[in-house]
């Protein structure tokens, strides 16, 4: 309580309070940009940092990274453009709500799952830090093959009906992941001595090729039509039966969230994977999943938020990063003279409470700018579809230079983007390509140092409580849908006797 009291008195001076509502604020707006992402923005802005007081220069980077998790989800629902991948989920129902007239509700409940993710994950990151830290360290190359296993079977399995079509686009989604040099062997794969090819495809250039040019693409094809459906925007609240709806995924989701988000690597994007496709399973009306269910965005909002909280535990507890973003942040600590590691908590307790109270602070303040802001942002809807569409390429573009400044990512975005637009046709699912994407490249890695590590034994994926846990979970959501599948036709065959009766 001392250390809490003494963190509160520091995030409560006016410098520190202004330094959380701009990086909430720059964060929400990189958040939107498809293609730049929390990390891009943390990077960007390290600049800024020097100088700074350790203190103030983590609550801004924090600001900045839980800021973009709100935002992520603004393009996603508008534009069925996620902001990076741990927005993705959110283009699955809440585009559909918005293609409804229903993106006020669907960025409203966004924000306050975000918000209720967000600060149940502090409360977490509170009373369990340590704890958890531990037990992140029993995962090895076995556990963490296993985890993204699970992710990829679980998204596979929310195809219910063109399951063959889901695991189609995963094996297409793996081999992309292949291309490149192989960092274990040095070996060119799939290069096609293209020397831009040799470290591999940016994810994010999938992304954004897929879900904004494949979009835009498609719709050019009934232009007329979607402009029509675009002007409905719809209230700018949600309704009592949304909330109805959505309370119970938002808490569900929000410790699952959390818990993925302590294992370093794994991150938002398998969070909010799990957790749609967990509530997708627990629904009393799969078949709404896909169509703008509420709660398929709520569940995923809430555990990509929780799972930003989650990724600060091995950073300050251990000084590993939990992703991406908290990679960044781990450089620019170390460069302002901050060694995060089992002793900060000892060393400089002050420092680390005050980072605590700071996230309680901006999910406040977070959820107050994107409710305010849900208004402003419907209104992208009224623009014609002419105008749009051009903009939604251009900002792609832009997005996509950002990241390695070459133009040869420009016939990349446009060669998915056709890809996109194929799969959109063909009814194919998009999300399990894009994920097998992220994740391919460390599973691959972590499934050839497991087999060094024994020699080539398969036995270490049994090796541990841990593996054969997620090995049953993997079993089960792959033989799930064909479970309620088989139930569903044996009680409408048990009714159709009863009625002949």
């Amino acid at each position: 309580m001392e250390g809490f009291l003494l963190g509160l008195d520091t995030v409560l001076e006016p410098m520190n309070i202004f330094w959380i509502i701009i990086g909430g604020f720059l964060g929400t707006i990189v958040g939107m940009l498809p293609g730049l992402g929390p990390a891009t923005a943390v990077a960007v802005l390290i600049p800024v940092t020097f100088g700074m007081d350790p203190t103030s220069a983590i609550i801004l980077m924090a600001a900045i990274y839980y800021g973009a998790m709100y935002g992520g989800s603004r393009s996603s629902i508008l534009l069925n453009t996620p902001g990076d991948g741990s927005a993705i989920a959110a283009t699955f129902d809440g585009y559909p709500m918005a293609q409804k007239g229903q993106a006020g509700q669907a960025m409203a409940i966004s924000a306050v799952a975000s918000f209720i993710g967000g600060i149940l994950a502090t409360f977490g990151f509170v009373f369990l830090a340590k704890p958890l830290a531990n037990f992140a360290l029993q995962f090895g190359p076995a556990e963490y093959f296993l985890l993204m296993l699970l992710t990829l079977s679980a998204i596979v399995s929310l195809s219910i009906g063109k399951m063959v079509k889901g695991f189609i686009a995963m094996a297409l989604g793996l081999l992309i992941a292949t291309i490149g040099i192989d960092p274990q062997t040095g070996v060119h794969r799939f290069t096609m001595d293209i020397p831009h090819l040799t470290e591999g495809i940016e994810f994010l250039i999938v992304i954004i090729g897929v879900y904004a040019i494949g979009e835009v693409f498609y719709n050019y094809l009934s232009i007329d039509k979607k402009k029509k459906e675009m002007e409905r925007m719809g209230k700018i609240w949600f309704t009592k039966d949304q909330w109805k709806r959505s309370k119970w995924p938002i808490f569900r989701s929000a410790p699952m969230g959390f818990l993925v988000g302590v294992l370093p690597g794994a991150g938002g994007t398998i969070a909010s994977m799990i957790s749609y496709s967990t509530e997708k399973q627990l629904s009393k009306k799969p078949d709404e999943f896909g169509k703008g269910a509420v709660e398929g965005l709520a569940a995923p909002e809430s555990s990509n938020n929780a799972a930003s909280v989650g990724a600060m535990i091995p950073l300050l507890t251990m000084g590993i990063p939990g992703s991406g973003t908290t990679a960044v942040m781990l450089g620019a600590l170390i460069m302002l003279g901050v060694r995060p590691g089992p002793m900060l908590f000892e060393n400089d307790p002050g420092m680390v409470w005050a980072f605590i109270n700071s996230m309680f602070i901006g999910n406040v303040a977070l959820v107050i700018m994107n409710i305010l802001l849900v208004g402003m942002l419907v209104k992208v809807l009224d623009t014609p579809a002419k105008v749009l569409y051009p903009i939604i390429i251009m900002l792609a573009f832009i997005g996509t230079y950002t990241l390695s400044y070459s133009t040869m990512d420009f016939f990349l975005l446009l060669l998915f983007g056709i890809i996109g637009l194929f799969m959109k046709m063909l009814d194919f699912p998009i999300a399990p390509l894009v994920l097998a994407i992220i994740v391919g490249g460390d599973m691959e890695q972590n499934f050839r140092m497991a087999l060094t590590s024994s020699n080539g034994s398969l036995g270490i994926f049994f090796s541990s409580g841990i593996s054969i846990a997620l090995i049953v979970i993997t079993v089960l959501s792959l033989c799930y849908p064909l479970l309620i599948k088989l139930l569903k036709k044996k009680q409408n065959d048990s009714n159709d006797d009863a009625m002949s009766a």
